[in-house]
């Protein structure tokens, strides 16, 4: 009986030499996906734990780059909206030397006002939105909509708090400076 099971079963007439052949060649497509992918026959179950501890730390890894990727999605398709509210609200800049400068971040910046704007502006029906290194004005409804999907983006009108807390040493705390002070 030195013939492997396989000539036995051609010998005897239950199995086709293209069935054999078959066979044979899914055994060795699996034996080589084994190999590839490191997993290791299943054979005694002390090799199977490690595997699996790898396996979970790598679906791990997979569900936190997974999630980092969606944040940036969606991060991605907030200024995106941000970037067409600001297209499609934002009004006309008007022609002229008057400029209204304001603090974006830690450096000063200046935009084109017209008296008309300047007054909407401190009025608060208007307000600036910087995104994407530009500026711009939009409506007060409109700010609030790109507020709501980046907080950063509106510029506060002065301190955003309203008036300077008093000090009572202050000696022109009785005198107080209008907002829109001329130059």
């Amino acid at each position: 009986m030195g013939d492997s099971l396989r000539d036995q079963l051609l010998k005897a007439g239950l199995v086709s030499e293209t069935k054999a052949a078959e066979v044979e060649r899914q055994e060795s497509r699996a034996r080589h996906r084994h190999a590839k992918s490191g997993a290791k026959p299943a054979g005694d179950g002390s090799r199977q734990r490690p595997v699996s501890t790898d396996q979970a730390a790598k679906a791990a890894k997979d569900r936190e780059l997974n999630q980092k990727r969606q944040s940036r999605l969606e991060a991605r398709a907030r200024s995106a909206e941000v970037r067409q509210l600001i297209e499609q609200h934002a009004l006309p800049r008007p022609e002229g030397e008057e400029y209204y400068n304001f603090v974006a971040g830690r450096k000063i910046r200046r935009i084109a006002v017209d008296a008309a704007l300047l007054e909407q502006l401190a009025r608060g029906t208007v307000f600036i939105v910087r995104h994407e290194g530009r500026n711009a004005l939009v409506p007060a409804e409109i700010a609030e909509r790109i507020r709501e999907r980046d907080e950063h983006a509106v510029i506060p009108f002065g301190d955003g708090s309203g008036a300077a807390p008093a000090d009572e040493d202050d000696p022109y705390k009785d005198f107080v400076v209008p907002d829109d002070l001329r130059w």
